[in-house]
């Protein structure tokens, strides 16, 4: 019993010898021998045993040596200056100071993983702490020694060295410049964007074509860079995108954050590069955009590559200018079909609202001593009808006594069937059609005058206001007329102009501007009642409509008689003298009478012929060809120029060329014109025959017509013309 105690005892005694050098040999201290970089990255690698890894980058590393179970953490990093050896060297090993250990960016996160037998793997990070951020030495240059837990201290394990890998970075002032410029850039090429493009090519043209001088050379060098609007657009938009994607990186390099970055950035990029620009250019964008042409033009050729092709493709797939709103286009066609409609919704809802609630008819009226008015005993003749066609209104108030005593309206549709010729009395027309007069008080708002309109009793509005001022009863008084017309004028914003108006704006009464070429004055030419024959004179009977057309005609076909060089009023009194406008009697029972040739083949004249009623036989080429010809036929243009020798016309009234036209001695002057045809009168003819004499007097008539002070100067046939050219003669020769 003793003795198996003691045994007992013994074994024991073994067993705790064992399992004490079983647990001393387990507590062995790691053995790092070495260690690899395992997935390398393009900023991640290891060359001449240093590991190069970049901020917030996470690696794994595999670890080679022995004994690598030991209690974790056993494994750590030591921040040490360049020139420090550590393990090689004789310089203090880094890893047994805890405060290199502290500092260190790289930390190992995790646990060991002993996937093999005598090596395994442990996940570091590189994160940047504030003593790191701090240091003042370079984080390229800081190398960090990896160090293992030796039972007593730490130690650096083997050569193998871990830095971080740092971009060049810029100062903070250059950083702060690059930020103004690029803001500066921004804002200089969104003006440029809203200037250029804001202005459609239809717009441009309108300008370039009705603007004032300067509007037109701004249009004129605008055109080319706003001809490509799809290839600046992409330009200009890729140069923004760009910009804007630096600006972003620049401040988050500034701030090192991403949330302060991001909302500064917007803020400036909203403030500087967008607003600012549209609050300018929508005011002055147009005055700018020539100087900014250049830049408009470099930006497309620094971006052509890019830009140039898809500015194409959008060309060819939209078929307009990306900057045009679609929807843009639509409303201008909308009120391009509608606005001439006054009865249409769109015009009333959308244009009306604001202008015509607010305005009246007494601010757009046409005051009553600018209205084209008639009196109740004016009578429908010629001249009354001229008048009423000159004015160019299509209703007319007649007054009574007084201009402000409007009683009837005469539309001029009321005279399609009066013959001026019956001298018809005023009152017998407006009283036959009794148009209702349609009076409205001068604070009636416009979109109220715009719904009376509607109803079609009339286009045209007496504006009257109650006067109480001074001594005496009250009463209405008239202030103008108010028309469809001016209510649509104040819907577009502008006028509307006909064929008839001689005033571009009805309150300034600005007339039109001259034509470049002096012709006649406007109301000359369409004074029609000068066509009306004079009274009491020895003529052929010819109405003042066909002395009308035989006017235009002349004027308009033929290029003699045109204004260039008979003035209108010259050839309007050569065509009413009795020597001018003549008749041919046909004699039925002697058809070739001499009498009845206008005109016989190598036979020299000089006068022309224009051919107003009747037919006439024209016999022409050595062939005998033979056809008939009616009114307003002429014939016999060229014995209106002189021969070589007297063709020139004096350059003055007062001085006259040795070849001056009206010094020729006789009207039966030897002629260069000698026809190559016969004309024959077929019935009873009425025909205008200018000779050459009358045609160059009435050139010498429109010449001096054009001095300040014209004589005045007739029209005189033949021989009588012969002794007034004799008698000026004599009177410059005094």
């Amino acid at each position: 019993m003793v003795a198996s105690s003691a045994g007992l005892r013994f074994l024991l005694m073994i067993l705790f010898l064992c399992g004490f050098g079983f647990g001393k040999s387990s507590q062995q201290a790691p053995q790092v021998l070495g260690l690899r970089l395992e997935y390398p990255q393009d900023q991640l690698s290891m060359r001449e045993r240093i590991i190069s890894a970049p901020y917030g980058s996470s690696f794994k590393i595999r670890l080679f040596g022995t004994y690598l179970n030991g209690t974790w953490p056993w494994v750590a990093f030591a921040r040490a200056a360049q020139g420090e050896a550590g393990a090689v060297g004789d310089a203090a090993d880094p890893c047994e100071q805890e405060t290199r250990r502290n500092s260190s960016v790289f930390k190992v996160s995790g646990e060991f993983e002993a996937d093999e037998q005598y090596s395994g793997l442990i996940t570091v990070r590189a994160e940047k702490s504030i003593s790191a951020a701090s240091a003042e030495e370079d984080a390229s240059a800081v190398y960090h020694h990896l160090c293992v837990w030796q039972g007593h201290k730490w130690a650096s394990a083997g050569p193998d060295r871990l830095r971080v890998l740092t971009d060049p970075r810029l100062p903070a002032w250059a950083v702060a410049i690059i930020i103004i410029l690029l803001l500066v850039i921004c804002a200089i090429l969104r003006g440029l964007n809203i200037s250029l493009l804001w202005l459609d090519p239809l717009e441009l043209y309108v300008l370039h074509s009705c603007g004032s001088e300067h509007e037109k050379r701004t249009a004129k060098r605008l055109e080319p860079v706003r001809r490509r609007g799809n290839f600046l657009m992409c330009s200009l938009l890729f140069i923004f995108s760009l910009a804007h994607s630096v600006l972003g990186v620049l401040f988050y390099e500034a701030l090192g954050s991403i949330a302060p970055a991001v909302f500064t950035s917007a803020i400036l990029i909203f403030l500087l590069s967008e607003l600012l620009p549209h609050v300018v250019c929508s005011s002055y964008g147009f005055k700018l955009a020539p100087g900014l042409t250049w830049l408009a033009q470099v930006c497309m050729i620094v971006t052509c590559p890019l830009s140039c092709p898809l500015g194409l493709l959008l060309d060819l797939v939209l078929r307009r200018d990306i900057s045009v709103c679609g929807l843009r286009e639509k409303i201008m066609e909308m009120i391009r079909t509608n606005v001439n409609d006054p009865y249409n919704e769109f015009v009333k809802e959308e244009f009306s609202r604001g202008a015509l609630r607010t305005k009246t008819v007494e601010d757009i009226l046409t005051p009553l001593k600018d209205c084209f008015m008639l009196p109740s005993t004016a009578v429908l003749d010629f001249g009354t009808m001229s008048e009423i066609m000159q004015s160019g209104y299509t209703r007319v108030p007649v007054y009574e006594e007084e201009r402000s005593n409007i009683i009837e309206i005469l539309y001029v549709k009321d005279l399609a069937l009066v013959d001026p010729e019956d001298c018809t009395p005023m009152t017998t027309i407006t009283k036959f059609y009794n148009h209702p007069l349609h009076f409205v008080f001068n604070d009636t708002k416009l979109d109220a005058m715009l719904e009376e309109f509607k109803k079609g009793n009339s286009h045209m509005a007496i504006v009257q206001k109650v006067n109480n001022e001074g001594e005496g009863d009250p009463f209405y008084e008239v202030l103008g007329l108010v028309t469809l017309e001016d209510v649509i004028e104040e819907i577009i914003r502008s006028e509307i102009l006909d064929e008839s108006d001689g005033y571009m704006e009805l309150k300034v009464k600005r007339p039109l501007p001259p034509l470049e070429i002096p012709l006649e004055p406007r109301g000359v030419s369409e004074e029609f009642s000068l066509f009306k024959t004079p009274e009491g004179e020895p003529k052929i009977r010819t109405s003042p409509q066909l002395l009308l057309a035989t006017h235009r005609f002349l004027s308009r076909e033929v290029e003699h008689f045109s204004p260039l060089r008979v003035s209108e009023k010259v050839l309007l009194h050569l065509l009413r003298h009795p020597s001018v406008n003549q008749e041919v009697k046909f004699d039925p029972s002697n058809r070739l009478s001499p009498d009845h040739y206008l005109y016989t083949r190598n036979h020299p004249v000089d006068y022309f012929v224009l051919l107003l009623q009747g037919r006439v036989e024209v016999e022409i080429g050595k062939e005998g060809l033979k056809f008939e010809n009616g009114a307003f036929t002429y014939y016999g243009v060229s014995a209106l120029t002189a021969p070589s020798s007297v063709h020139q016309s004096p350059v003055s009234t007062q001085r006259r060329s040795p070849h001056d036209p009206f010094e020729m001695g006789d009207a039966a002057s030897p002629s260069s014109y000698c026809p190559d045809y016969t004309v024959r009168a077929l019935t009873d003819l009425q025909i205008i025959r200018v000779t050459r004499l009358q045609y160059l007097n009435a050139l010498r008539a429109s010449r001096v017509s054009q001095s300040p002070e014209p004589p005045e100067i007739k029209i005189l046939p033949n021989s009588q013309t012969k002794l007034l050219n004799e008698r000026n003669a004599t009177q410059g020769h005094n």
